[in-house]
């Protein structure tokens, strides 16, 4: 295997480069992304569907010390539109934290006194790590739909490279959400015996096909819009600062491309996230600028919950790429880990793993029934597996803002591993 890493010193392992006490103020919280390229042209990765794909570059942080015998390490799986910037800030003057900020540092779910913890972005992803915005090294353009497809499985074979690569041969704990859980199943069914912990939040085996569904509308969506073109929407341009996450030739400028399509894309998976009880608590049916209706078709964003969600698409458009939303949507809807392995106990029993699967009272886009099915397979296996159904308003987004009782759970769960 061959690989180039930016801004680290060289080193037998390169992990002990990036070791770091990690505190508890935003000072002792600044973190720098990492770039590695791994699968170089003599060593491809031969994708789930038959392809080959490489150089692939990966975006990785950590965050956290590394013990003398390496044996502390955790790693984040990120979900859907998630990426490798789980926790800190790049600058003190940056607006938001990673997105995980909350539950990772010393003493919280995620003690980083405790772990070195890394989390890298996902293959087929648009914050570094290779996808379909990146340049293709055949054609020197950016590779579009000619990206090949890629699955869960893909995603978690990159991930593993890139461990091997820092010198890391087993993992203290495995942890994700949503897709990120799904990340999690398919570690734990790839190499059973070098995980200690695995914890699985909002998550299942396999997408329901409510599921599916919402994820075919998002993309139709996208489909649909005039800007898509084919998924050839980017604009090439040199960027001699290196560019956003270090790449240096080409990113998809905010507001180009099928931005109508993605932001409804969003908005519809948005809807997912949220539940019933939780969307009429914070909004009902109250309006956004006056006290009486408009009687016009013509206004969208008259009531509350309309301006919420425009909000949110406008601002996913910022910083997500629709191909790969396309991509990465399909992958959720292609795992199915008891259908490649003839049934869940097949895929799990050989685990040597600790396992915890957390699901949400209000979380109908991975209901409990789901994780009851999970934590049913890996019992009749003999599995160490423990299960909580945690009491939540805030539907599938539960694992990503009720901090406090997920890192009451999390910290249980490991203080007795």
């Amino acid at each position: 295997m061959s690989s180039t890493v930016s801004n680290s010193n060289s080193s037998n392992h390169p992990a002990e480069s990036l070791s770091a006490p990690f505190g508890a103020t935003d000072v002792e919280r600044l973190v720098r992304p990492q770039m590695v390229e791994l699968f170089d042209s003599n060593e491809k990765l031969v994708l789930a569907g038959g392809q080959e794909l490489g150089p692939i570059r990966v975006s990785y942080e950590t965050y956290g010390e590394l013990s003398p015998t390496r044996d502390n390490v955790m790693f984040i799986c990120h979900a859907l539109t998630g990426d490798a910037h789980a926790a800190g800030r790049y600058d003190i003057n940056d607006r938001k934290p990673g997105w995980w900020d909350e539950f990772i540092g010393p003493g919280r779910g995620i003690d980083t006194d405790r772990y070195f913890v890394i989390c890298a972005n996902v293959l087929g992803g648009c914050q570094g790590t290779t996808g379909p915005s990146s340049i293709n090294p055949e054609t020197n353009e950016p590779y579009g739909l000619d990206f090949p497809f890629i699955t869960v499985e893909d995603i978690v074979r990159v991930h593993r490279r890139l461990i091997d690569y820092l010198g890391i041969s087993k993992l203290a704990c495995v942890i994700g959400g949503s897709l990120g859980g799904m990340q999690v199943l398919e570690w734990m069914a790839q190499d059973p015996e070098n995980i200690d912990n695995a914890i699985i939040l909002a998550s299942a085996p396999r997408l329901s096909a409510q599921g599916i569904a919402f994820n075919a509308v998002g993309r139709r969506a996208i489909y649909a819009d005039p800007a898509f073109q084919n998924g050839e929407y980017y604009q090439l341009e040199e960027l001699t600062d290196g560019g956003p996450r270090g790449n240096p030739k080409i990113w998809n400028k905010p507001g180009t491309g099928p931005r109508f399509g993605l932001a409804l894309a969003r908005m519809i998976a948005h809807i997912t996230y949220l539940s019933e009880s939780s969307i009429e608590k914070k909004f009902g049916r109250r309006l956004q600028d006056s006290d009486q209706f408009a009687f016009d078709l013509l206004r969208e964003t008259e009531f509350q919950i309309e301006s919420y969600l425009h909000y949110q698409g406008k601002r996913f458009v910022e910083r997500f790429d629709a191909n790969s939303y396309l991509y990465l949507t399909k992958a959720m809807d292609y795992f199915d880990l008891a259908a490649r392995h003839g049934n869940l106990g097949a895929a799990l029993g050989k685990t040597t793993a600790r396992i915890l699967v957390a699901s949400y009272t209000t979380d109908w886009l991975f209901p409990t029934s789901q994780s009851r099915e999970l934590v049913s397979a890996l019992i009749s296996q003999g599995r160490h597996a423990t299960f909580c159904e945690l009491e939540s308003p805030f539907g599938h987004d539960a694992f990503l803002i009720e901090i406090a009782q997920l890192t009451e759970l999390v910290r249980a769960f490991l203080q007795s591993s």
